[in-house]
């Protein structure tokens, strides 16, 4: 019953923002294009841009989809620009849960109070993402580790129940990738069940922050001596699959360039340096963060 009424909740917001009229243009001639070309007459946002319609619709379908969309935005060799650049604006745009269910995660997956862990757990996250968001805090010193007094930290706790939620929608997206690929006019070219497959794999990795502490460890080793890279260091210790925290960075967004022209900085040299430590990353270590937003 749940999932038939994923499926109707789905359906009704594919028409709501219009991508029926979209996929009616592309569809094979057939019954399904004389069951979708009523829908596509109906649609009450059928005028806006169909980049617009398809990032709104993604948004509006939850946290997998949003996490989908924002993958489907690196592939320019598939989509045309105009949709590649709107979905490029999914970028952790996602409602926030609550910072009780926040704490209640932590103390669950570390065995403690908050209180003997954190002099300081701020209760509004400062970003939340698909699968997971950020708190910032400012640890406890303990016996073992008297030096955590008064370290400022980012603590990334995933969502609750995500699991759940992707896996239901995965199965989603596998029935609407078979028929995009069975009935569009471009699904050959897509390879929309291909493109889901991937994802798949990217989701479940980003879901264990143990193996996302490791990759960042190990991406401070490589680095480790550098003047062009900073990379935070992992409290092990307060790590679990569900939990991650690390040292709290600061410095300016690359996005804000205002910032960082009033700031000083040489956005030539800035640009100099990030290729070079990308391609240290890709041609020297073997290793590369591929989400360097």
């Amino acid at each position: 019953m749940q999932k038939i009424s994923r499926i109707l909740k789905i359906f009704y917001i594919l028409w709501r923002y219009g991508l029926f009229e979209l996929l009616q243009r592309n569809i094979k001639p057939g019954l399904i294009f004389f069951l979708v070309w009523p829908l596509a007459l109906l649609s009450p946002a059928k005028h806006r841009p169909r980049g617009e319609r398809l990032r709104l619709t993604l948004e509006d379908l939850g946290p997998v989809f949003i996490k989908f969309g924002q993958v489907l935005s690196t592939r320019r060799d598939l989509l045309p620009e105009d949709i590649a650049d709107e979905l490029a604006k999914l970028q952790d745009s996602v409602p926030p849960f609550s910072s009780t269910q926040s704490a209640e995660i932590v103390q669950a997956a570390l065995g403690l109070d908050l209180k003997d862990i954190f002099t300081s757990f701020d209760a509004n996250p400062v970003a939340s993402a698909s699968v997971a968001q950020v708190h910032f805090g400012v640890l406890r010193g303990t016996e073992k580790n008297p030096e955590w007094e008064g370290q400022a930290v980012a603590i990334k706790v995933l969502r609750p129940g995500i699991l759940k939620v992707i896996e239901s929608d995965l199965a989603l997206m596998r029935t609407l990738a078979y028929f995009v690929e069975r009935f569009s006019e471009d699904g050959k070219r897509l390879k929309p069940q291909e493109v889901v497959a991937g994802f798949d794999t990217t989701i479940h990795d980003e879901l264990d922050l143990l193996r996302e502490a490791s990759n960042c460890s190990q991406l401070r080793r490589n680095f480790a001596g550098s003047n062009k890279i900073m990379i935070p260091d992992v409290y092990w210790d307060l790590c679990h699959v569900n939990v991650m925290v690390m040292q709290r960075m600061y410095g300016i967004s690359i996005a804000r360039l205002d910032e960082l022209r009033a700031a000083g900085v040489d956005l030539r040299q800035l640009a100099v340096d990030g290729v070079e430590v990308f391609f240290t990353q890709a041609f020297s270590h073997g290793f590369f963060h591929a989400d360097m937003h």
